[in-house]
């Protein structure tokens, strides 16, 4: 049946461009065009009845899903590989962020366990769906603070966001990502630093998001040396530190500062859950499993197959 509200035109087709084409949640919509959610939800709902949006039902790939989540499992040596359904690359966040759900579900944290969780645009895109309920877990950021304009670089903000989304407790870390030489060594011998730090010891299960290679990025912290000649080796990172095609971390001048998870303490969380998609981060995913630094894989069947191809194909 029609939808029998009738909207301006050109709201509706706002609405529908910024959703479908530039991939923005509803709240983020509602804020930019000053109006609410639900609002939102019949914009673009008329937008479709007034035919400015045609839906496209996707074949069911060529390969069994679960056929390429299993050998991409075993050909990057990780405990599990979970798929999210076929969808437009416009809607990859969506379609993933049920699958981490399930798989913090069934790490089966419990009160007073740590979760860690890193900074970066994938991660923050899953705050701000739908988590499972997950009461008492403490959750706590791999990483200092960055001063960038953009909100997914907020490691407090995205804690505090998935803390309220699981219905747990946020634990902060009041420390720049890249300090001074002599603000950093006050930090590391603060009581108050040591404590939050034995909660990355301690910690049950960490949830990342993988960055792709840092020449190729959009956008990155700005204390990171691009120019530098060691960063042209780096296929990726996980919170903020840096690796090579071997996995193995990628040091440069001043790396010694930053304040975020050592990959050594990483390496020791029982549980560690990437969250990466895209074609160019297909090298950093291959390179993070290699070099160990994830237990776990959350992507979309395209990267997937992706991924299985690039593996498959090398002598």
């Amino acid at each position: 049946m029609p939808n029998s509200e009738r909207f301006p035109l050109a709201l509706a087709h706002t609405a529908a461009t910024l959703y479908y084409l530039q991939d923005a949640t509803q709240a983020e919509i509602a804020e930019r065009i000053g109006t609410s959610r639900a609002t939102v939800s019949r914009l673009l709902r008329e937008a479709r009845d007034r035919g400015l949006v045609r839906i496209e039902v996707l074949p069911l790939p060529a390969q069994d899903a679960g056929d390429v989540a299993e050998r991409l499992r075993a050909a990057l040596g990780l405990r599990q590989v979970s798929l999210s359904p076929p969808t437009a690359s416009a809607h990859v966040a969506e379609a993933v962020s049920p699958v981490v759900s399930r798989a913090l579900t069934d790490v089966g944290l419990g009160s007073g366990d740590v979760l860690l969780v890193s900074s970066g645009r994938t991660v923050y895109e899953i705050t701000q769906r739908e988590l499972p309920h997950l009461p008492g877990v403490v959750v706590a950021p791999m990483v200092g603070g960055q001063d960038e304009p953009e909100a997914w670089y907020q490691t407090n903000e995205i804690t505090r966001r998935i803390a309220e989304g699981i219905g747990g407790t946020p634990r902060f870390l009041f420390a720049p990502a890249f300090p001074g030489r002599r603000l950093r060594r006050s930090l590391v011998a603060d009581a108050e630093f040591q404590r939050f730090a034995k909660l990355w010891a301690d910690a049950r299960c960490a949830l990342m998001g993988v960055g792709a290679p840092p020449l190729q990025r959009e956008s990155i912290p700005s204390f990171v040396p691009t120019g530098e000649a060691p960063l042209r080796l780096a296929v990726g990172d996980v919170a903020s530190r840096f690796y090579d095609a071997a996995g193995s971390e990628v040091s440069y001048a001043g790396a010694d500062r930053l304040i975020a998870i050592p990959f050594d303490v990483l390496g020791r969380v029982p549980v560690r859950i990437a969250v990466a998609y895209g074609a160019l981060k297909i090298p950093s995913i291959v390179a993070g499993a290699r070099g160990g630094h994830f237990t776990h894989l959350v992507t979309d069947p395209a990267t997937a197959a992706g991924a299985l191809s690039t593996l498959e194909e090398r002598p």
